[in-house]
């Protein structure tokens, strides 16, 4: 008789790989589920759900990213500032064209990694850039073309 048992993975025995994701006319929403299913290591064999064992995912062209039907216009991200009545909206268009567009991208795969302190640890391992340049020529990144997953990963803008 055989026993089979359930290996878990101790945080010493984790490979992390670095990947490089351009999101050039890729839609936001499909975009976020692949980066937060790689941050957090479920596309591995060796998945264990109190470890990081996912992989460090860099975004490049984020600025470039698409939002279907009139989510542009319509979509409204909030904040609040902690002061009475001090509830603040932006529209995407408006973070879209602003100072930090990668912004949008960082939200929605925040907000699909589980909130706690591994979360918070799995999202340190996101890089987002607005533009085609990264400082990590030096982790050897390995491209990843989510576009050619699944043809309604990418469309025009």
């Amino acid at each position: 008789m055989t026993t089979t048992y359930t290996v878990s993975t101790k945080s010493a025995d984790v490979e992390k790989k670095w990947l490089l994701i351009d999101a050039t006319g890729l839609v936001v929403g499909r975009l976020a589920t692949i980066v937060a299913m790689r941050l957090r290591g479920k596309h591995k064999a060796s998945y264990t759900p109190h470890i990081d064992d996912g992989d460090n995912v860099i975004v490049i062209n984020a600025a470039k990213i698409v939002l279907t039907g009139r989510k542009r216009e319509q979509k409204v991200y909030y904040h609040h500032t902690n002061f009475i009545g001090g509830i603040k909206e932006r529209t995407a268009k408006s973070i879209l064209e602003g100072k930090f567009p990668e912004r949008i991208v960082e939200k929605a795969v925040e907000r699909m990694l589980p909130r706690g302190p591994l979360g918070r640890v799995q999202l340190g391992n996101l890089r987002v850039y607005p533009g085609p340049e990264h400082p990590h020529q030096a982790q050897q990144p390995q491209p990843l073309d989510i576009g050619a997953m699944n043809r309604k990963n990418k469309r025009s803008a």
